[in-house]
């Protein structure tokens, strides 16, 4: 066990201690501060571990600094000086970081093959199965190589959370390609290439529209992560026949063929003719017709398709993968060896390997069937996607499935037994007649059906996160009310015909058993043929939870108690907190913070939710998910700030299956700070649910702002499925650009541009002539640190957008959201979100609330004044204090710049978020921070009504984590800001 970090150790034990004050102990715990501004040029090589952090001060420093470097007359090296005397690296914000740079020589792993007396089994990765969120995956193992089927959102997580290493996975297939299924992918290439010194990569497949997915990708992900994708099938496009291409590929299409295994797919696309008879044995004369009349049978039913379908869309394409195990030799009969006189020696190993040899005694060629018992034809396992009844219809007219089957009357010589078939199908084609009479066809094989059922929805998939939610939720249920452990009734509504209340029915008429999370079928050795049920988890109720948590820490049952206290005084609807009652408040003697905000008079439970979805940076990880915020206004309507892989499993978690949906459909808007991947990959998922779940409800499509690197991705992605929203530049949204459109706006006739917008609108802006904006918007103070002056905004371009956005936002009762230059990478924005005013009874104007989110940054004057009097300032805090120079290299926070960047600017509350994930669970925290902040957890629910006690709740929170160290949780940790 790898030693706790010195300052881990410095925290509980003052903490343990709080009569050892830090004055005490001046050299261990406060040594001198500096000002940030100072930190990058005077940082040393090595890390610094300062237990203190260094003083703030927002003010110019004059250029004496430039003057001092004599001898620096490049231009680099000027550049360089001028960042470091600022306190953040100039280089990644502007994205000419060379760490930030591609790996142009990511390697595939070359493995030796081991056909002999290897491991080999088929196992269901359970990513989904509780939330319902995402396809579950499937691996297939061998000694020496891995195979993934299927990538959907979770899937890194879910492999931390049960210690399968990403790096030993060799190939990925994709069963379709949409973000249900290859949600994960992005984050999961990343990690994969940023594994080492030199990286790696994966082969990936899947059919011909995994192209539109790779070209979106490259938006964020380097080329080198991506050269070892592989599409397959017929080429879709405007200009090309589909259905003539679609004929060439009747046959298996074989992708890998090695002495472990062969995998070949088998292409579906959906049946437009619904008259269409499927292929029928009787009527082609059984087996007696040649393989080239039943090709020709299947070509000429495709023809009949295609009367009603001129092409194949993006994304309708579905994949059967067949995985074939070479046959199983028969045993080596030494007595027969001799009987044809052969000497014990290396021609024994020979006829076991199949070669045939001379004899030693005789003049005879010795075969291997004369030497050798039966063969055992090799496993054969077939993997199943079916989305549409009409995927269902081309599916049974499949000639080259008909080797497969088991119930022709006339089975030839060729024809191969399957051992397991697993279906991924949804729940709804599971059940229905025609997919039931074809999954007859296999006979005696063994089925696993993995589509989403009602009983798994109670068994968390995340068993560590859930129990951290769950111990959270009774210490606190107010902040964390998502029980970590929900029953079918909680996650179903009432009424509700949602998949989660439908049940998966396990058929008399073959063998088939219903998917668990981690359930093996063993392929080799073949004595052991059949289900392994050893590596399911073990159920733990949640009483059993609790009660281990009684145990661990007894003083938890008192923490209840006092937590409970503290909203003893804030039950109801409407929580009456006046100004003059806010004396009750404990703050810190050397501000004037005895006042509670004058938004916060007579506010109500359902103005304003912030639930932190996911509170930690890099990737997803066993407790902490990576970054979104989701704002809910109740009945207005909500917004997504940031929206990071996971994030719709997450709302699963908090809101249970319905409610999820029901949040997804009020969203109006979802902000995205940067183009990291931790902060925008479950961008796609939410945008295709939210589309299914309004398909047929009159509706405005969803406004999405961010970066214009963004826009980039989602036009290239919504090649393949449709997202159905608008997008706006953040530029746009800035105070500069807002002005300059208010002064636009004036001397137009807004007639012309009330109402929704048509996605004609949308496209038009980007079809517009406009310069290339920089990384701040012109008047900014950090201008100068770019290359060039920036360009000017073309307002009139953005203007039908603008006017969307300020109808969104009028309709969410909110007046202003206004982004603003962060210095972290190009294009990055911290966001405010400013609510209308309101009345109160007696006719008093009250001020609407100011939430702030930093996005990730170093502190910077910019963050620093929109933070000016904001109700809740949501801050980074990626590092700990001790690791500023990590901190300014990557252009993060630490905690103590966090909290006093919100001090210093007046903030009532600050939420500390986006922690590194060498913190699983608690980060380090100084006790003198805390007097007006709060950590944030993955679910946690900030209802604007309780931020009075907000703080008061931290003492309880480090109480219950109290015996946690800080300790990496993977090996595969690497971060995904590529």
């Amino acid at each position: 066990m790898p030693l706790p970090h010195l300052s881990t150790l410095r925290f509980l034990f003052l903490s343990s201690f709080p009569a050892l004050s830090p004055s005490k102990f001046p050299s261990f715990c406060s040594p001198k501060s500096r000002s940030i501004f100072t930190v990058l040029a005077a940082s040393s090589p090595r890390r610094r571990r300062s237990g203190a952090p260094p003083s703030q001060s927002f003010n110019r420093r004059n250029n004496s600094s430039l003057r001092e470097s004599k001898g620096k007359e490049k231009s680099v090296a000027m550049e360089e000086t001028e960042a470091a005397s600022f306190g953040f690296n100039k280089r990644r914000a502007e994205g000419r970081d060379k760490g930030d740079l591609a790996k142009k020589n990511l390697q595939l792993k070359v493995r030796r093959l081991n056909p002999v007396n290897t491991i080999a089994y088929v196992q269901i990765l359970g990513t989904g199965m509780d939330t319902q969120d995402t396809s579950p995956s499937v691996l297939l193992f061998f000694d020496k190589q891995r195979f993934i089927f299927n990538a959907g959102e979770g899937l890194q997580r879910f492999c931390t959370e049960h210690k399968i290493k990403l790096s030993k996975i060799d190939h990925i297939f994709l069963s379709r390609v949409c973000s249900e299924t290859a949600g994960g992918l992005p984050g999961l290439l990343l990690t994969l290439a940023g594994i080492g010194e030199a990286g790696m990569s994966v082969n990936v497949w899947g059919p011909s529209d995994l192209k539109y997915l790779v070209d979106a990708m490259k938006s964020f992900i380097p080329n080198a992560a991506m050269v070892h994708t592989r599409s397959f099938g017929p080429a879709l496009s405007s200009d090309v026949d589909a259905t003539h291409e679609l004929s060439k590929f009747c046959d298996p299409i074989v992708l890998v063929d090695d002495e472990v295994v062969k995998i070949s797919a088998i292409l579906v696309h959906p049946s437009s003719n619904r008259g269409f008879q499927p292929f029928n044995e009787d009527d082609m004369g059984q087996s007696n017709r040649s393989q080239e009349e039943r090709r020709n049978h299947d070509s000429e039913a495709r023809s009949s398709t295609s009367k009603s379908s001129s092409a194949v869309k993006p994304g309708d394409m579905s994949v059967v993968y067949v995985c074939e195990l070479p046959e199983i030799k028969g045993k080596f009969d030494p007595s027969k060896a001799a009987s044809f006189g052969l000497k014990p020696g290396p021609k024994y190993r020979e006829l076991q390997l199949g070669n045939s040899v001379m004899s030693d005694r005789q003049k005879i060629m010795v075969h291997p069937s004369d030497v050798l018992g039966p063969s055992v034809p090799g496993p054969v396992v077939l993997l199943v996607d079916c989305p549409t009844e009409a995927h269902v219809l081309e599916l049974m007219s499949l000639q080259s499935l008909k080797t497969y089957y088991e119930d022709l009357s006339d089975q030839t010589e060729t024809g191969k037994v399957v051992t397991c078939v697993i279906h991924l199908s949804p729940t709804s084609i599971l059940g229905s007649p025609n997919y039931q009479k074809w999954v007859k066809r296999f006979g005696s094989s063994q089925h696993i059906m993995a589509g989403h059922d009602r009983k798994n929805v109670s068994i968390p998939i995340l068993k560590s996160s859930a129990k951290i939610a769950a111990r959270l939720n009774h210490l606190c249920p107010q902040l964390f009310p998502a029980p970590g452990f929900w029953s079918p009734q909680q996650l179903t509504l009432p009424g509700s015909d949602s998949c989660a209340s439908t049940e998966i029915e396990v058929s008399d008429h073959y063998k088939s058993t219903l998917a668990e999370n981690l359930l093996k079928f063993t392929l080799r050795p073949y004595a052991q043929l059949g289900f392994d049920r050893s590596s399911i988890p073990s159920q733990e109720s949640l009483s059993e939870v609790i009660n281990g948590l009684h145990s661990d820490i007894p003083e938890i049952l008192d923490a209840v108690h006092h937590v409970s206290q503290l909203w003893s005084g804030s039950a109801g609807t409407d929580v009456k907190i006046h100004v003059e009652d806010s004396h009750a408040m404990v703050e810190e003697p050397w501000l004037n913070e005895n006042n509670v905000p004058s938004c916060l008079e007579n506010i109500r439970r359902d103005d304003l939710e912030i639930v932190l979805l996911g509170t930690g940076s890099s990737q997803p990880s066993k407790y902490r998910n990576v970054s979104s915020i989701y704002i809910n206004l109740f009945s207005k309507g909500s917004m997504l700030l940031d929206c990071g892989e996971g994030t719709l499993g997450q709302l699963k978690r908090r809101y249970g299956i319905e409610g999820a949906d029901a949040a997804v459909r009020g969203l109006r808007c979802i902000w995205i700070s940067h183009i990291h991947a931790d902060h925008h990959t479950g961008l796609t998922r939410i945008l295709a649910l939210r589309r299914d779940l309004l398909r047929e409800v009159p509706h405005e499509p969803v406004l999405v702002i961010g970066p214009r690197q963004l826009k980039r991705y989602l036009d290239a992605y919504q090649i393949l499925e449709d997202l159905d929203m608008q997008f706006l530049d953040c530029k746009y949204t800035t105070q500069a650009s807002l002005e300059a459109f208010q002064k636009v706006a004036t001397e137009i006739d807004n007639s012309s541009l009330e109402g929704p917008i048509s996605s004609t609108d949308g496209n038009n802006i980007d079809g517009a002539k406009k310069p290339v904006s920089s990384l701040f918007v012109r008047g900014s103070r950090m201008q100068s640190y770019r290359k060039g002056p920036s360009s000017p905004i073309d307002i009139n371009a953005a203007m039908p957008l603008l006017k969307y956005m300020n109808k969104v936002l009028n309709e969410a009762g909110l007046e202003a959201l206004i982004s603003f230059p962060v210095v972290h990478c190009p294009q990055s924005y911290g966001v405010i979100l400013k609510a209308a005013e309101r009345v109160n009874l007696d006719g008093k104007v009250i001020p609407g609330w100011k939430i702030v989110y930093s996005g990730d940054t170093r502190p910077c004057p910019e963050l620093m004044e929109a933070s000016r009097g904001a109700t809740v300032l949501i801050h980074e805090a990626t590092f700990e204090d001790s690791l500023m120079d990590e901190a300014v290299a990557k252009n993060h926070s630490t905690t103590s710049e966090a909290v006093d960047i919100g001090n210093s600017a007046g903030a009532y509350r600050i939420v500390l978020t986006h922690f590194s994930q060498r913190y699983p669970k608690i980060p380090v925290i100084e006790e003198r921070h805390m007097h007006k902040t709060c950590i944030a957890f993955d679910l946690m629910s900030v209802n604007v009504a309780d931020l009075l006690v907000l703080p008061k709740v931290l003492p309880y929170l480090k109480l219950l984590f109290r015996n946690e160290m800080m300790v990496d949780e993977s090996d595969d940790i690497v971060t995904l800001e590529a």
